[in-house]
């Protein structure tokens, strides 16, 4: 089994149909398979190869307008999505408001592995608050388990992928078991500066965490712990582990990796689940909507080849939406399924981003020094205000964490450009001395908040309105509240507040949370629309991602999160998506589905 026509997807029968080949469906998959199910997985987007396609030692230099963003790659020419973005051509999608505030922008990606091939790589484990936040204080929904409940599948999750940091047992920011973390790089100057400067003002600075090798996993201890007692899975993940090598510092994250030393679902989970024998796969296969059987269970689905433009058909005991929430939201209202509650669609999220920059004097005209290091923050601040916060004391809910950068990295086609602000605008020599002086200097910090569910908030099927394939596009309803709008503005005047203190200065001042605030789905963390519970008259799933209408249906990507933590999603998504598949897998073994 392995790389399949859409024909010959005709033709086989599987145990499970998987839809989305991103973290949550190259986490099922992978889990699934590696236990000996018959997985067909279905990807909306092209083939892609890490391995021959990641231009990895290429300077930006050499790259069209020096590798800048366009709207075509707006992540600039290297990025690894080489398909999809912020538009895709004949697949449109809408706001209901014209207001510029109520506007949300949907990042989709139509290529293998899916988003995971171009994220931060950032892995934090949501806190045992995160999961009861209204008991806490009263907003938005509880989810229907608990931290304990997942913490098994945060450590398995984190081996497999290899996720380096510590465990620093900070409030809410939980400890992963012992032997799970690979060590965190060394800190740079810039950010031994951040630490020490913001232990000032009391806000702590850790190790991050992040899905990237600072060593080569371990494969003769982690196979067996993953996978006790399936002696095939063993023997497969040991030698694909074997073929990862551990990050030598050369290469943009984003660019994806063609030695696998970070985490994309091309790299970590298909290339063992397709060594089992078990999964097959149907690129360019676009879903349509799920079909039934005549006892209301899920049939399997309907999909487009979004080369011929052929309708095909197939089927399975159990059919999965991994497809990212919002496309996996979107199938389920064509297809008119898993929505008695009336629930799919509502309480989608994102995550509050706001940010400063600054220029830190003390950085200027330093020596040459060793700034390696992998690509992203080696130190980052959990949210550290909780205190306070359950006292009444901020004006908002919930927190967020902070992402920082500075130092000497390749340098791009913004490199030295906008120092007018610092010395006024100069040219030739001048110039080249300046750029020489500040490049280092400049630091940027950014939030990253919790989103509560909120009634303002949802996706519906547009009335009118349709792709290039004839499958309805969705339509966005969208409103930050004032807790998503009050952190940002404590996002701003603590960034500023940090800045000073290690005697940086900014070109403006900290902005009012209204216009410093992103604006929704900017930060490509979109969740919800599809919420697990405990009552099947206000949620769509139980805990498992199971569909409380179609009992073999299940979801496992974010559209079942009850809320977005401060804590970038796609770890827990990962962690989810494990749990969900076991659980299938036992219902499968007991005749159940």
């Amino acid at each position: 089994m392995a790389f399949i026509s859409a024909a010959d997807a005709d033709k086989n029968s599987y145990d499970v149909i998987v839809v989305g080949s991103g973290a949550a469906g190259g986490q099922t998959a992978y889990t699934l398979t590696m236990d000996g199910a018959k997985v067909l997985m279905l990807e909306a987007g092209r083939n892609y190869q890490p391995a021959t396609e990641t231009p990895m030692l290429q300077a930006n230099g050499e790259a069209p307008l020096r590798g800048a963003g366009t709207p075509e790659k707006p992540f600039g020419f290297w990025d690894a999505t080489v398909d999809g973005g912020w538009q895709v051509p004949g697949e449109p999608y809408s706001s209901a408001s014209d207001d510029p505030a109520r506007q949300f922008v949907w990042w989709r990606a139509r290529m293998l592995g899916g988003r995971t091939n171009h994220w931060g790589r950032i892995s934090l484990r949501n806190g045992q608050y995160d999961f009861k936040p209204h008991s806490r204080d009263g907003l938005g929904f509880d989810w229907p388990m608990d931290y304990a409940d997942l913490a098994p599948y945060y450590d398995k999750v984190e081996m497999l992928i290899g996720v380096y940091g510590a465990n620093d047992g900070l409030e809410n920011t939980p400890n992963s078991s012992p032997g799970v973390l690979l060590p965190p790089p060394k800190p740079r100057v810039s950010d031994l500066l951040t630490r020490q400067r913001a232990a000032k003002l009391n806000i702590p600075v850790i190790p991050g965490h992040r899905a990237v090798l600072t060593q080569r996993l371990d494969h003769v201890r982690l196979p067996k712990l993953l996978h006790p007692g399936n002696a095939k899975a063993q023997k497969i993940l040991a030698a694909d582990m074997q073929k990862r090598a551990a990050c030598f510092f050369a290469t943009p994250c984003g660019r994806g990796c063609s030695i696998r030393a970070n985490y994309q679902s091309t790299t970590v989970h298909l290339p063992p689940a397709l060594d089992t024998g078990n999964l097959d796969i149907v690129t360019d296969a676009m879903v349509r909507a799920v079909t039934k059987r005549p006892d209301g269970r899920a049939e399997g689905v309907i999909f487009i080849d979004r080369k011929t433009g052929a309708e095909h058909r197939v089927k399975a005991r159990v059919v999965v939406l991994a497809a990212s929430a919002l496309e996996s939201v979107r199938i389920m209202l064509n297809s008119g399924v898993a929505n008695s509650s009336g629930k799919v669609g509502k309480y989608i999220m994102d995550t509050v981003g706001a940010g400063i920059g600054g220029q830190i004097p003390l950085l200027e005209d330093m020596p040459l020094h060793n700034e390696d290091g992998v690509d992203g923050f080696h130190l980052y601040t959990p949210w550290w205000l909780y205190k306070e916060q359950l006292a009444g004391k901020l004006g908002f809910a919930r927190g967020y964490h902070i992402e920082f950068g500075g130092g000497r990295s390749m340098p791009s086609m913004g490199t030295a450009a906008g120092m007018e602000w610092l010395n006024g605008g100069t040219y030739g020599r001048k110039f080249k001395e300046e750029a020489r002086r500040y490049f280092g200097s400049f630091m940027y910090f950014s939030g990253r908040g919790e989103m509560i569910p909120n009634d303002d908030c949802y996706a519906e099927l547009h009335p009118t309105q349709k792709d290039k394939f004839g499958i309805p596009t969705l339509n966005f309803h969208w409103k930050w509240s004032k807790h998503e709008i009050g952190q940002a503005a404590h996002m701003q005047t603590t960034f500023a507040e940090i800045i000073d203190a290690m005697g940086g200065r900014m070109p403006s001042p900290p902005q009012p949370g209204e216009k410093a605030i992103k604006q929704g789905g900017i930060i490509i963390h979109e969740v919800g629309g599809a919420m697990m519970g405990n009552d099947p008259a206000k949620s769509v799933t139980n805990s498992f991602g199971q569909s409380w209408d179609m009992k073999n249906l299940f979801i496992t990507d974010g559209a079942t999160l009850c809320s977005n933590a401060d804590k970038n999603p796609t770890l827990t998504i990962m962690a989810l998506a494990w749990r969900a598949s076991e659980h299938m897998l036992g219902l499968m073994k007991k005749k159940e589905l």
